[in-house]
């Protein structure tokens, strides 16, 4: 049986050059769409809507049916989505540095502070390069390679323009609001979670949540990673890509 398509989405801030490592690591026989997200590109989509279900609505337009969508922080929430709306779409999902809610809230202690949150957002309306490089500060940290990690975000980073920050701004926006918690029961095909043991952005402890309140939900951690495994840790991801894809 051949493998579904590979659907790669990247997290925010970021083109789909950071999925160089890992893409390097793929067979090349398989076949691979990495589409930036909204306002990520110039060709990217542009959805009617500065809403999680309208980027995912957009993106759902450009991909494959029946594919293995793999989501990375702001990506995996989108694939989330995409599985719960457009299952047609979604054959299975990888989520990689994901966690369902992003703020913390009164019964959700396992995520950012609302007022770091906040404080990324008021910051990027004036200086959203400085928000860019706390952004990759943080999704490094942890990290054995932390320095690899940075590098190679660093250099995946959107250019801050004119056509390009108002998207920005919604996507941190979708990140403080979005909570799928609730959603979860509704994914019913096969999940694949793997994550960093020492995630700063999205804590491991979500991740573990997420995988119990999904039906079909296995979990991989790694133990000397960050938000970013993917990056420094490219073929035991793919290893384990792979090996999903072939179940």
């Amino acid at each position: 049986m051949s493998r579904p398509p590979l659907v790669l989405l990247h997290g925010w801030g970021l083109t789909p050059a950071v999925w160089q490592p890992l893409r390097a690591q793929l067979d090349p026989a398989w076949p691979c769409t990495a589409p930036a997200l909204p306002g990520h590109a110039d060709d990217a989509p542009r959805p009617h809507a500065p809403s999680l279900a309208a980027w995912a609505d957009a993106l759902a337009a450009e991909l494959p049916d029946h594919a293995l969508v793999c989501g990375w922080s702001l990506g995996a929430l989108l694939a989330l989505d995409l599985a719960r709306r457009h299952p047609a779409k979604v054959a299975c999902l990888a989520l990689i540095g994901a966690s369902p809610c992003f703020v913390q809230r009164a019964d959700w202690a396992c995520a950012q502070p609302p007022a770091v949150v906040d404080g990324f957002r008021r910051e990027f309306a004036v200086a959203p390069d400085k928000t860019q490089r706390r952004f990759v500060a943080l999704q490094a940290l942890g990290d054995t390679a932390r320095r690899e990690v940075t590098r190679q975000l660093t250099g995946a980073l959107v250019p801050v323009t004119a056509a390009s920050a108002p998207w920005l701004a919604d996507g941190l926006d979708i990140l403080a609001q979005v909570d799928l918690r609730e959603s979860l029961a509704q994914v019913g095909c096969p999940v694949r979670l793997l994550h960093g043991a020492h995630d700063a952005l999205m804590p491991a402890a979500a991740a573990r949540a997420m995988a119990d309140g999904l039906p079909d939900a296995r979990y991989s951690e790694f133990a000397d990673a960050g938000h970013a495994p993917f990056v420094a840790r490219a073929a035991d991801c793919a290893r384990l890509l792979h090996s999903f894809a072939d179940d």
